[in-house]
């Protein structure tokens, strides 16, 4: 019971430090930014036209705006990063002895050309056990013939 009251306690304050660092954002970007158009008669907003446009001459709206605007795109950006890493991720993940090269393909392919990122991806998701046992098995038949044609 005490375990449950205190990871409820934890999330409260976790969402509550989110939404007030969200509102104090938007409050900082508005102190920065100036709506024109706040002359306007009241007829403007209240007959014809909708009434947004009330809510779009918020400095504090267009704050918050900013704010979502500024969080989707930097979660868009953290997020193709996150597929350029993919490789380099793989490659550690099955303790691979290629993972340097593929950091360094992953690299050359985001600053020289992406071509290096596909060769990255390549060399990371490849099952070298399988491609090592049938090269072995083309050189070993190759070399020796095949044994199954000799004994019939």
């Amino acid at each position: 019971m005490v375990r449950l009251l205190k990871s409820a306690l934890r999330l409260s304050v976790k969402s509550i430090v989110i939404v007030g660092g969200f509102l104090s954002l938007s409050y900082a970007f508005a102190q920065l930014s100036t709506v024109h158009g706040k002359t306007l008669p009241a007829e403007y907003f209240s007959q014809d036209l909708p009434n947004i446009l009330g809510l779009l001459n918020s400095e504090f709206f267009m704050g918050m705006i900013f704010v979502i605007t500024l969080s989707i795109i930097t979660y868009v950006l953290y997020l193709l990063w996150q597929l350029h890493e993919v490789a380099v991720h793989r490659s550690q993940y099955m303790q691979s002895a290629q993972a340097n090269l593929v950091f360094a393909l992953s690299l050359c392919g985001l600053f020289i050309d992406k071509l290096w990122w596909v060769l990255a991806v390549i060399i990371a998701f490849t099952n070298w056990e399988a491609v090592a046992s049938a090269v072995s098995k083309v050189i070993n038949v190759g070399i020796h013939g095949k044994k199954d044609s000799e004994e019939a």
